[in-house]
């Protein structure tokens, strides 16, 4: 609210006249309505006596608030697109500069509005001129720097766009390495972005692929998870289902052939079903012999592969060793012909 709607909306709620105020200030009515019209503003020395006759103090008269809360800007962009489609797109830029400059170090409206004034060239195929784009971007930087972290990292990701956008890759990758890993940004998926963008292209796959890998690997301890949980309620037939959802999962994404059995194997154990405990576990001893090879399927093409000597035989060993010794894999070890399997 602009200074000359605060005198009249107060003085009305005093039940004042224009007269009547102005006989306590010592001014003429003339010069209250000029306030009250915006046409004029009250001299500096009228303010204090203005505001204690109003029942304000002098930040409530200017209207001083240097934040604009979240269902402020929320109607505010609701105002800008009104504007647009009745008044224009020029007018609603006007209004974007009009209410930043009456809160400037609003970073949240700050933001909001250049996200609105992208989105609406985007949208609606507004003209995005340079002096626009330039401005836009300015107040992305303005907040790059921002104490409130997902302000900031907003505006970072922004402007990474745009310097890609601009070709200007060096500026793009600074910033993507300056986002903090817990920003709630995609920081991969902007490198394997910026990969693209300069055409590096197996920089970009072997990217993808560590992301689908890791990916693969969270759906599998998910799935696990979920089936120790149904074993624990006691849901056999819930737990059945997701062991096979978990095997399907692993052949679907090209995984290790361990992953294969893994579900079912433990399935197994806590069902005590010997024969297809057996079964399993003779699978998943036999992918222990030989070492995942990721470069074989297409979806791995470009993973750089690490040496694992002994690993394989390792994980056999300490397998071996806990069925032997485990309590629980007792019924494994009931005759010599389970016994010998696991030996």
């Amino acid at each position: 609210m602009k200074i000359n709607e605060t005198i009249r909306e107060r003085r009305l709620a005093k039940n004042m006249t224009q007269e009547q105020m102005a006989a306590a200030l010592g001014v003429t009515a003339p010069a209250v309505n000029k306030w009250e019209k915006g046409t004029s503003c009250p001299d500096i020395a009228l303010l204090p006596p203005l505001a204690r006759l109003l029942g304000i103090d002098l930040n409530t008269l200017f209207s001083f608030q240097q934040e604009m809360n979240v269902q402020e800007i929320g109607l505010f962009l609701g105002q800008l697109e009104k504007i647009w489609k009745e008044e224009g797109w020029e007018r609603a830029c006007e209004a974007a500069w009009e209410k930043l400059r009456e809160y400037p170090g609003c970073e949240m409206l700050i933001l909001n509005t250049a996200l609105w004034l992208d989105g609406a060239v985007l949208m609606y195929g507004e003209k995005d001129s340079q002096q626009l784009a330039a401005r836009t971007e300015e107040l992305y930087r303005k907040i790059m720097d921002s104490p409130d972290e997902q302000i900031r990292s907003q505006a970072r990701s922004m402007l990474i766009a745009r310097y890609m956008g601009e070709e200007k890759y060096e500026a793009a990758g600074e910033l993507i390495e300056s986002l903090p890993e817990a920003s709630g940004v995609d920081k991969d998926q902007l490198r394997i972005n910026l990969y693209i963008s300069q055409g590096k292209f197996a920089e970009a796959a072997r990217a993808e692929e560590e992301k689908l890998l890791r990916a693969a690997s969270g759906l599998q301890s998910i799935l696990l998870g979920l089936m120790e949980i149904a074993l624990k309620e006691n849901r056999m037939q819930d737990a059945a289902y997701i062991a096979t959802v978990s095997e399907q999962t692993a052949r679907s994404l090209d995984l290790w052939e361990y992953n294969f059995y893994t579900a079912h194997f433990q399935l197994y154990m806590v069902q005590k079903d010997r024969v297809k405990c057996l079964q399993a576990l003779s699978r998943l001893l036999h992918s222990l012999d030989s070492q995942w090879e990721p470069k074989k399927s297409p979806l791995y093409r470009h993973v750089r592969q690490k040496k694992n000597d002994g690993f394989c035989a390792e994980m056999k060993q300490t397998l071996l060793q806990m069925l032997k010794e485990d309590a629980d894999a007792a019924f494994l070890r009931e005759d010599e012909d389970g016994e010998d399997r696991i030996g």
